[in-house]
């Protein structure tokens, strides 16, 4: 039988949903949060480990010898050392496509955020100024309509897709920036610069790496119209923090709307999160109960065909 250790199931299952499925493949522990010291130790001779969040560094990986598969309980796998694991036959999988319905859902609730400021209007009313006004309507931040806005989005894989056909379904038009030639009825491909250049919003589902790192940076954002709307759920270091607070002091940004940062959770005092015009979720997107219930059934899928002699979602060779 199988020992299978799962290191911070808290992040994926606060309580919530229910790991009783996994148990049926094998000797099954769970572990609501591992801090790095205890690591090792609570792998221990685990034939198998789940991780969301905690570091499988080579010295982990080369500490635990009867390791045989890790699964990551994520898309991202930048928490394992892939060479390390590669090096030593260990498989490593992870969970793709489980919260692109919910990742998309989170950008235009962001973006209807800034324009509408529900939130705001709302804590107004309750605290009595709709009814203290001789109007039949109240509004007191200026709002703004998306359709006929030009939406440019940067990484056109599932989620920049189909943030794509919400945007269309708005009324906004859609430019796309990608490094594979794609089509899609309503969208335009351009050039990165050109994006820059003529989007009244831009939203960020570029993946992680030195090319993409920092690309919202001075020079960048120097190039978009004056006001522009900037949302990214993708991932932290795609923007530089000061560059883009200066473009929020500036006015050059009119808003800042994200989930993600650069280190998680952020540092006390950053200015960024503190900036009036910003909107900052604490990287929950992927995190509705149905998108969890999704990746639970696929990170049980892929330990299931681990153990028939097939494997799935694998990310290292």
């Amino acid at each position: 039988m199988a020992k299978i250790t799962l290191l911070d199931g808290y992040s994926v299952n606060p309580g919530d949903l229910c790991w009783d499925t996994f148990r049926g493949l094998g000797d099954f522990t769970v572990y609501d949060k591992t801090p790095a010291d205890l690591t090792v130790e609570r792998i221990g001779d685990s034939d198998m480990v789940l991780s969301n969040k905690v570091l499988l560094t080579r010295g982990v990986i080369e500490s635990c010898k009867n390791l045989k598969y890790i699964g990551v309980l994520a898309t991202g796998y930048n928490n394992v050392d892939l060479e390390a694991a590669s090096e030593h036959g260990i498989t490593v999988t992870n969970i793709p496509a489980y919260s692109t319905q919910s990742v998309v859902q989170h950008v235009f609730a962001l973006l209807l955020e800034h324009c509408s400021k529900v939130a705001h209007h709302d804590a107004r009313v309750k605290a009595g100024a709709w009814e203290n006004n001789d109007m039949f309507c109240f509004w007191d931040y200026p709002l703004i309509e998306l359709w006929g806005k030009t939406l440019g989005i940067v990484g056109f894989g599932r989620i920049g897709s189909s943030v794509a056909k919400v945007a269309l379904a708005f009324g906004m038009k859609v430019l796309a920036c990608t490094r594979t030639k794609k089509e899609m009825s309503g969208v335009e491909f351009v050039s990165l610069e050109e994006l820059l250049q003529k989007s009244d919003c831009i939203t960020l589902h570029a993946p992680l790496a030195d090319a993409t790192k920092g690309m919202i940076n001075k020079d960048t954002i120097r190039k978009m119209k004056d006001g522009v709307m900037i949302v990214n759920t993708g991932r932290g270091l795609l923007i530089v923090e000061q560059d883009v607070l200066d473009g929020l002091n500036s006015g050059k940004i009119s808003c800042y709307m994200a989930d993600v940062f650069s280190t998680e959770p952020p540092a006390k005092g950053n200015r960024l999160i503190r900036q009036k015009n910003t909107i900052i979720t604490p990287h929950y997107a992927w995190a509705p109960k149905e998108a969890r219930m999704r990746l639970m059934g696929i990170a049980y899928d892929n330990i299931k065909a681990y153990l028939g002699g097939h494997v799935k979602n694998k990310v290292n060779v």
